[in-house]
């Protein structure tokens, strides 16, 4: 492989049926360059329930998959209401989703707790009215 590919999606945060589109199309990337499947499970699951955040909470935003050949790089960005408290944010079953996405099956509170356990490294960047950066890695 080349230094590096870089892909980027726009999430479309209108629209909970395209929610998880990009991690569909990172998963068939990764597939078809040779990764295993357990580093293409992770990064899916990962990718995926960010972009569910992205639609729930920020009406939706970015998402930048760079693939070298020893690790993984997202960046997931956008300018929605940011969290106001990461550390309560990170506990699981914690959520702030209205009712009406919870009567859709979503918002259990694991989006974020999933994005750490599915990856080697996560950091949140988050101004509350200026919106959120999380950047996660998973080594390969």
């Amino acid at each position: 492989m080349t230094e590096h590919v870089n892909f980027h999606f726009e999430i479309d945060g209108e629209n909970f049926t395209s929610a998880g589109e990009a991690s569909v199309r990172i998963k068939k990337n990764l597939r078809e360059m040779g990764f295993s499947p357990e580093i293409i499970r992770r990064v899916s699951v990962a990718m995926y329930e960010g972009e569910i955040n992205m639609v729930i909470h920020a009406n939706g935003g970015t998402a930048d998959v760079d693939i070298y050949c020893d690790r993984i790089e997202i960046v997931l960005s956008d300018r929605g209401p940011g969290i106001s408290n990461i550390e309560l944010a990170m506990q699981e079953g914690y959520s702030t989703a209205p009712e009406n996405v919870r009567s859709l099956g979503f918002g259990a509170g694991m989006g974020l707790p999933n994005m750490k356990r599915y990856t080697d490294d996560m950091k949140i960047e988050s101004k509350v009215g200026e919106g959120t950066t999380i950047s996660m890695t998973v080594w390969v």
